[in-house]
């Protein structure tokens, strides 16, 4: 083997891992929704959580990364520990899908429609297909597709080279006398787990192993113990991503190394007693690509049999391994680790502004309802309401900028885009409901009451504005376009109550029937109100915003207005209810 066998091993050694990794995150962007759909079925079913953890695996083609999904959920709150078992377990036997793949590469017979099933074969079609689609198209889903075609070219292109750089090994003394040492279970199981951990990835590494296969210098024997090996190594990744997580976080991944670990105890053992014993034949023979994923698929589904009933224990162990402190562990509302994730990474976003939503319409419900019935317990309810959107608003912003300099599809970008607009608008709702509690105070201190009159009016501009914060919160919640529609004429009519509603109050003022200071409460009140809905208003045209695929709200929302009999005749209904 000459230098430049050696650089041709090292380039396909890099198209290889490029490749994987390139097919990997344009599987996950364009199966973004499946994902969701499939991670949202999680239930404490154990099959449940097992096929879910295979099917998503089995789409993104990486075990490593389907189990720091995992420690970003547990550590975010949104799966149990039991559930994490389950699908961690479900994602050691969906990454054999990259091995069985990669084992077409050995197919070799002279029938044509044979040939055609190998990758060398079809591969440069795919390719062709691939730049197509990504460089002629502009729609994402298909730029995503294409991206799925180069990634799976290259990375079939990285196999082929490696292969072909280590034929001459087979013949190599010092070659051959290394997988002779890897006969030994101990030191296969080594080689194995140390190279998993080098490249992060067990399919990886199984494709390497395959490569190498390719020469007929790796037996069964040597192949077999550094199978086990590979899916030890594969689980640095959960581990390295556990760090500084919580301790259900930590627990997740440590399930992942106990299982991983067990498995290869146990099967390891009866693997060198059955070839102490029985001495098979077959563990001295040339081990082939196929051979190679048939032996990873059963060590896999092997390792899950012999689990899956213990998963109550295996919990209780890295519970006793991780035990709980007196200190409760508040989980994080954004966890960075779903950042590898984008589509899930969105998905947590939408509910923490939900939440975040919610949060402020109460506050402000309840400071429209402080200026009639005011107590302490409510005034400390909705300060502590604000600080919390306050919080909300700063770690969502933050996480929107990390996540929208991701490679996100074009729905999921409009998506993150009306998010970035929307978490502002509500923050500010939460601010002018402290504002208005502040009014409701400021009454009470100076012992101000409000005449008839102004209660009447100051109840019917509440209603019609706690009627917009429905609507609104309604449109963005529910992405219902119709109430998004309906918040435009209904934010006119406040608009008009708090204009008609000033001019009585100055000549209630002329007249002397209220008096200066609560003028200035009244003013205070209407101007906030007005605002409030306002910032309903912009909600609701980020909502139609996304569903338009466009980018300006003041344009929408003039579109209305100008839309004709619609819009006019609602605006008429509307007067006649909050008819003063």
């Amino acid at each position: 083997m000459d230098i430049f066998s050696i650089l041709n091993l090292i380039g396909g050694l890099s198209l290889f891992l490029f490749g994987m990794s390139l097919m990997g995150q344009a599987l996950e962007r364009r199966a973004g929704s499946r994902l969701k759909m499939l991670l949202g079925k999680l239930t404490t079913n154990r099959i449940t959580g097992l096929t879910t953890g295979l099917g998503v695996t089995a789409v993104i083609q990486s075990s490593s990364a389907t189990t720091v999904m995992v420690v970003g959920f547990v550590n975010s709150g949104l799966m149990t520990l039991r559930q994490a078992i389950n699908v961690i377990m479900g994602a050691n036997v969906g990454t054999t899908v990259t091995a069985w793949i990669l084992s077409l590469s050995g197919i070799s017979s002279d029938n044509v429609f044979v040939k055609l099933l190998k990758p060398s074969s079809f591969t440069p079609i795919l390719a062709l297909f691939g730049i197509i689609l990504y460089m002629f198209t502009k729609e994402s889903k298909k730029r995503d597709t294409g991206m799925i075609l180069l990634g799976f070219a290259t990375l079939m292109f990285g196999m082929e080279a490696m292969s072909g750089a280590v034929s001459g090994l087979r013949d190599f003394p010092a070659f051959q006398n290394m997988f002779v040492a890897f006969a030994n279970p101990v030191l296969g199981v080594l080689a194995g787990a140390i190279l998993t951990a080098i490249i992060q990835s067990s399919s990886a590494s199984v494709g390497i192993l395959q490569a190498l296969a390719s020469t007929g210098a790796v037996t069964y024997g040597a192949a077999i113990p550094i199978i086990m090996g590979q899916n030890i190594g594969t689980c640095i990744t959960a581990i390295i991503s556990a760090v500084g997580a919580n301790k259900n976080a930590k627990r997740a991944a440590l399930v992942h190394l106990s299982f991983n670990v067990i498995g290869t105890v146990v099967w390891l053992s009866i693997f060198c007693i059955v070839k102490a014993v029985a001495v098979p034949a077959i563990l001295g023979e040339s081990a082939s690509l196929m051979g190679i994923a048939v032996c990873h698929s059963a060590f896999n589904i092997l390792c899950t049999l012999l689990m899956l009933p213990l998963a109550g224990m295996l919990e209780k162990m890295v519970k006793k391994m991780i035990p709980d402190n007196e200190v409760i562990e508040q989980t994080e509302e954004l966890d960075p680790r779903l950042l590898g994730s984008p589509s899930l990474a969105l998905e947590r976003c939408g509910q923490v502004l939900h939440s975040m939503a919610g949060i402020a319409v109460a506050a402000l419900k309840d400071s429209i309802g402080s200026i009639t019935r005011y107590d302490e317990e409510t005034a400390l309810r909705i300060r502590e309401a604000e600080e919390k959107t306050d919080h909300l608003e700063d770690i969502l912003g933050t996480y929107l900028v990390k996540l929208t300099s991701t490679q996100l599809g074009e729905n999921e970008s409009a998506k993150a885009t009306e998010y970035m607009k929307v978490i502002g608008d509500y923050e500010r709702i939460a601010d002018h409901a402290v504002n208005i509690l502040e009014s409701a105070e400021e009454l009470v201190q100076k012992g101000i009451v409000f005449s008839d009159q102004a209660q009447k009016e100051y109840n019917l501009i509440s209603d019609a504005v706690e009627d917009i914060l429905d609507l609104s919160h309604t449109a963005f919640k529910d992405t219902d376009l119709k109430a998004a529609r309906k918040t435009e004429p209904l934010e006119q009519i406040v608009d008009e109550l708090k204009e008609t509603l000033r001019t009585r109050h100055i000549l209630r003022l002329q007249k002397g029937e209220c008096s200066v200071d609560a003028g200035f409460v009244w003013s205070d009140l209407l101007t906030n109100l007005e605002r409030v809905a306002d910032h309903c208003s912009n909600i609701s045209g980020c909502v139609l915003d996304t569903a338009g695929h466009t980018m300006n709200i003041h344009q929408n929302q003039r579109l209305l207005r100008n839309s004709g009999e619609d819009f006019g005749q609602e605006l008429q209904e509307l007067r006649v209810k909050y008819k003063i």
